[in-house]
C-alpha cells in the first residue's frame, strides 16, 4: 500500500512540477505517473551503474556529479516518452532540483511508519 502512496505521490510532484518549471510538459496525470516511475527505475538501474562507475569523479565535485546523472537520466526519460518533455539540459535540471525539493516537503508531511 505504501509504494502505491509513493507512485501517486510523485505521479502529483511531477505535474505540479511541470506546471512550475519552464520548458517542461506533461500531458497528464497519467503521464506524470509513468515519467516518475520511469525516472525512478532508470536511476535505480542505469544511474546506480554510472554512479559507481564514476564514483571518484563524484568525490571530487563533492557530489555533482551524481547530480548531473540524475539529470542525464530525466533526459533519457524524455527521450522515451511522447507525453513528457523538456526543452534541455537546464529545464531538466530545475525540474530535477524542483522535483527534490517537493519530494522532501511531502516527505516530512507523510507521517513514517
Amino acid at each position: 500500500m505504501r509504494i502505491v502512496l509513493e507512485i501517486l505521490l510523485m505521479g502529483v510532484i511531477m505535474l505540479i512540477s511541470s506546471y512550475l518549471v519552464p520548458g517542461v510538459q506533461v500531458n497528464g496525470f497519467g503521464t506524470a505517473i509513468i515519467a516518475a516511475i520511469l525516472i525512478a527505475l532508470s536511476n535505480a538501474t542505469i544511474g546506480f551503474i554510472l554512479r559507481v562507475l564514476t564514483f571518484p569523479i563524484t568525490i571530487l565535485t563533492l557530489g555533482l556529479f551524481s547530480f548531473i546523472i540524475t539529470v542525464l537520466m530525466i533526459l533519457m526519460v524524455d527521450s522515451m516518452m511522447d507525453g513528457f518533455h523538456t526543452s534541455g539540459f537546464w529545464s531538466a535540471a530545475l525540474l530535477a532540483i524542483v522535483i527534490a525539493i517537493m519530494k522532501s516537503i511531502f516527505g516530512s508531511l507523510i507521517k513514517k511508519d
